[in-house]
């Protein structure tokens, strides 16, 4: 039997008020709270498309790099490879990727089929009425210095994680 490890509030053993950091002081908190109210926002704006966000960005990058290996395709949505393949599942069942065997028989090659490159066309009119909206409710400047943040927190937090 697992014994009992909730702490009531009011244990004056623990002072969880000067234990725990704010929630307008955790990094982690902030960052996945923008993520998910921007992620809300693509996602409602792709959705006359039938692709969400995390959809489109895999289908752009492909897009643009294919045909891309699994591990190329990994290392640049920054995602493991078990994660990319569970997020392209809903991609290869929906006809709108491939992966095939490379030159190299190891290699595992990613592509848009034309089903996807229409779903991307279509999609991209609906993420640039997503990204007119970020533009006006946060202004160019802030928008690129967002970009410009966020690339150096990925090169720099990366580098840790890397280790």
């Amino acid at each position: 039997m697992r014994a009992n490890t909730h702490v009531p509030p009011s244990d004056p053993a623990i002072d969880l008020q000067a234990l725990l950091a704010g929630p307008d002081e955790c990094n982690c908190l902030g960052l996945r709270q923008a993520a998910r109210v921007v992620t809300q926002l693509y996602d409602e704006a792709l959705a006359p498309a039938g692709i969400r966000s995390t959809q489109f960005s895999l289908l752009t990058a492909i897009g643009w790099l294919q045909p891309v290996s699994m591990n190329d395709l990994a290392a640049q949505m920054v995602m493991d490879r078990t994660t990319l393949t569970r997020n392209l599942r809903p991609l290869l069942d929906a006809g709108l990727v491939t992966v095939r065997t490379g030159d190299d028989r190891r290699r595992r090659e990613v592509a848009l089929t034309r089903a996807g490159a229409r779903t991307l066309a279509e999609a991209t009119g609906h993420w640039r009425a997503a990204q007119e909206e970020m533009r006006r409710a946060l202004g160019d400047r802030r928008l690129a210095s967002l970009r410009d943040h966020l690339s150096e927190t990925v090169a720099r937090v990366g580098e840790l994680t890397a280790r």
